[in-house]
């Protein structure tokens, strides 16, 4: 009898060890396949259960949650959606999230471990952490300027503070209203329909994920690359510069829309936009040269991120003297993002340094106390401070005599640069309308701000389509609300 016993207790025993490793298997080896099952419910339904953090501007949250009391408990809601969308992104039940939404998602749902109290605190207990807040950089100010001076054309604004990369502004137009995607109802299912099959794409951030002919704003770099390389050495003297220019190597002749471009000088030609002087140039500085300045301003960085990536901005490195002449007046296959633009006029505005662009000043907890903040970011020489300096001078002279004048503001120091690009088969599409530029007010120390916009003509004004005419009075309004702050 004990020896049956003994038989059974042993067979208990195997099948006590065999459910323990089966448990075991189950909930270490197979855990992420069944988190990751569509059927199990139970990650979105923990996700949702709490509210979640929200997104700050200056004071205000530009985010809030609602409880709806169903299993996805709280839903995304956000003030001021479509103006603020180009920075939260959205978080949406049924389509995830994106832009600060998705760079910051861990912090902003209670998942990033530095939000819990101690290490493995959280995987002790089983405890949730409440949503952490996440504080932008932006000036709501100069964000609602920007909106605004858009209006409802086609087309985005960047802005950023020069000595720091603090980004001051970010705009694409036309927007959406984020909290439409936040739940997971069959309204939410059809403006996902309607938003994606818009061909305006309003959930385009344009601003960072387009990339643009950027036109005569590229002719800074341009001029930065030559005065650098030691081609132009006195921004008065002549350029000996023909007018048509015929490319090298080809019988394109490159002509002016403005008159007096024949041997202008570096001045002259920068305050009236001349291709004919700028393409020379470029071809006179080469391709290694002309490649090296465009990368040290941020061209060709793949890994750009603020903290959400920014399409790549290009100057192609494999041009012949003709193409490079075209790509010297920022035509050909050099594009660049608002945001790289904005970084452009931010440097000559910082002597010649470029700061990294960041959007999120700093992390903390439900409770308000600190996770992380931004801390200083290293620059790098885009051109010399010498260089920088008489850029700056230049730039001055086209809003003081040039083709700026609409971005003048009385009691400031202003400097920009128009542009006009070209675009489509046979330049066939309606010219997109940029201004880049800087303003220093008159107690300032230092240049507060840079701005970027670009301006996506309808057919109907291609006529009228000018970078000092459409885009420098939204630049101007822009940097009216930062020097007025």
């Amino acid at each position: 009898m004990t020896r049956h016993i003994r038989h059974a207790a042993a067979f208990c025993a195997l099948l006590l060890v065999a459910l323990l490793v089966n448990a075991a298997r189950v909930q270490i080896v197979q855990a992420p396949e069944y988190d990751d099952n569509p059927a199990n419910r139970r990650p979105d339904i923990a996700r949702y259960q709490q509210p979640r953090g929200d997104i700050l501007v200056g004071d205000e949250r530009v985010t809030g949650s609602r409880d709806t009391g169903e299993h996805l408990r709280f839903e995304r809601t956000y003030a001021d959606g479509p103006l603020y969308a180009p920075i939260t992104g959205f978080a949406s039940q049924a389509y995830g999230t994106t832009l600060l939404e998705h760079a910051e998602d861990g912090l902003l749902s209670g998942a990033d471990p530095m939000l819990a109290p101690l290490p493995l605190w959280n995987d002790v207990t089983g405890t949730h952490n409440p949503g952490g807040d996440v504080v932008t950089t932006i000036d709501e100010a100069a964000q609602r300027a920007a909106f605004e001076g858009l209006g409802g054309r086609k087309g985005a604004v960047a802005a950023v503070e020069p000595s720091t990369g603090r980004v001051l502004a970010l705009v694409s137009t036309p927007s959406y209203d984020p909290q439409l995607l936040s739940g997971n109802s069959a309204d939410a299912t059809r403006t996902w329909a309607r938003l994606n099959g818009d061909p305006d794409k309003p959930m385009l951030n344009r601003a960072v994920r387009r990339t643009y002919p950027p036109g005569s704003t590229f002719k800074v770099v341009t001029a930065a690359a030559a005065l650098d390389a030691g081609v132009i050495r006195d921004l008065d003297a002549p350029t000996r510069s023909p007018d048509p220019y015929t490319l090298p190597g080809t019988r394109t002749r490159l002509t002016d829309e403005a008159d007096g471009c024949r041997d202008a000088t570096l001045r002259e030609a920068f305050e009236w936009s001349c291709n004919t002087v700028f393409a020379k140039l470029g071809v006179d500085v080469g391709v290694r040269d002309m490649a090296a300045t465009a990368e040290a301003f941020g061209f060709n960085d793949d890994g750009l991120r603020i903290p959400f990536a920014v399409s790549r901005s290009t100057f192609d490195t494999s041009v012949d003297r003709a193409q490079l002449g075209l790509a010297s007046i920022g035509q050909y296959n050099t594009r660049a993002t608002p945001l790289q633009m904005a970084m452009v006029a931010a440097a000559v505005a910082n002597g010649g340094q470029v700061r990294p662009p960041y959007l999120v000043e700093r992390t903390q907890r439900a409770g308000g106390s600190l996770v992380a903040t931004a801390g200083s970011r290293p620059s790098r020489e885009a051109m010399r401070p010498s260089t920088a300096s008489r850029l700056k001078e230049l730039m001055r002279g086209v809003v003081e005599n040039g083709t700026g004048a609409n971005a003048a503001i009385r009691g400031a120091v202003v400097g920009g640069k128009t542009g006009t690009a070209q675009h489509g088969v046979g330049n066939s599409g309606t010219p997109y309308a940029w201004f880049v530029s800087w303003a220093q007010g008159e107690r300032d120390l230092e240049p507060k701000v840079a701005v970027a916009v670009v301006v996506e003509g309808s057919a109907a004004d291609r006529e009228d389509v000018s970078g000092g005419g459409l885009a420098a009075p939204i630049a101007r309004g822009v940097m009216e609300a930062v020097l007025g702050g």
